[in-house]
């Protein structure tokens, strides 16, 4: 049996307490396309290769072949990662010459990164 089955049919709500307007509880609910962003965007959190480079894009602004050869990966590898966090809009770039350098983007999805980023890690020793 697997660990999400129960035995037990889960109980039925008893209809003896006030119930909550459902229909304002729907009506409250973002739409199903934010809950879709909002899950790619945790799914792209939880890669640590993608941790490890926005941590050093809310610390650093950088190019492919230094976060490459900060994190020991080839700059091909680095570039893929870079392109999927581009996607969503957590990290932005700017030209120099031929150079590309990314950075954490200046939004509200980028702040919440960085803050995140800095209580996990700032406060690793207290984990």
């Amino acid at each position: 049996m697997s660990q999400f089955q129960t035995r037990e049919p889960l109980p039925i709500c008893d209809e003896q307490h006030e119930h909550q307007d459902i229909i304002a509880m729907k009506q409250s609910l973002p739409d199903e396309d934010t809950f879709i962003e909002a899950a790619d965007l945790f799914s792209l959190l939880s890669d640590s290769t993608r941790l490890r480079i926005l941590w050093l894009l809310c610390h650093n602004e950088a190019c492919v072949c230094d976060i490459a050869s900060a994190i020991d990966m080839s700059s091909p590898a680095v570039s893929h990662h870079l392109r999927s966090l581009k996607q969503l809009g957590i990290i932005t770039y700017r030209r120099q010459g031929k150079e590309v350098h990314y950075t954490l983007a200046d939004s509200a999805e980028g702040t919440m990164i960085h803050k995140m980023i800095d209580t996990i890690f700032d406060g690793e020793e207290s984990l």
